[in-house]
């Protein structure tokens, strides 16, 4: 049994270290909030603000500790790719009510140095909109709106997962 155990863990742990790529890609839905209170570090967007640009849509809130730990690693790509086109757009959708609270969001974007656009999901609109399940979740958009890949789980610089999304981001920051 114990070793049933293992081998479901060890699949589950390949499973989320996998990208879900989009068998077809999807245009990426239109942003939920359009009240300025609702975007931190930056105007109301629309997805017609990202058209363009490779973008890193991450879904995250500040108290799940597998978020926070990635921000290091996010912070690096961000800096790395953003002179070729890239963005990061956040989404920050809570779990508990504390997480609701726009001056508890605040203050943890400045803790956590996040400079890049930040999208309140209080109501879970734009995590339903997505089809999301999990903090932090990476969906990959290209130039042209299409959502073209998913990737879940805490991710540190060099590790197999960064590896990956870095890459697809190289690729999609080289098409047309």
């Amino acid at each position: 049994m114990k070793v049933l155990k293992q081998v479901y863990v060890l699949l589950m742990v390949l499973a989320l270290s996998v990208p879900a790529l989009a068998k077809e890609s999807y245009p990426l839905p239109e942003f939920t909030q359009t009240s300025a209170q609702e975007w931190l570090n930056s105007k109301p967007l629309s997805k017609k603000d990202l058209l363009g640009k490779v973008t890193l849509v991450d879904f995250w809130t500040f108290g799940c500790w597998n978020c926070y730990r990635s921000f290091p690693w996010l912070h690096g790509v961000e800096k790395q790719y953003k002179p070729q086109g890239f963005q990061i757009l956040g989404i920050h959708s809570p779990e508990f009510d504390n997480e609701k609270i726009h001056a508890n969001i605040k203050v943890k974007i400045k803790e956590f140095k996040i400079t890049n656009p930040v999208m309140v999901d209080n109501d879970m609109g734009y995590w339903r909109a997505m089809n999301n399940r999990y903090w932090p979740s990476y969906f990959i958009v290209d130039k042209k709106g299409q959502v073209r890949a998913n990737f879940i789980g805490e991710t540190h610089k060099n590790s197999a997962q960064a590896k990956n999304i870095e890459s697809l981001i190289k690729l999609l920051l080289a098409e047309k």
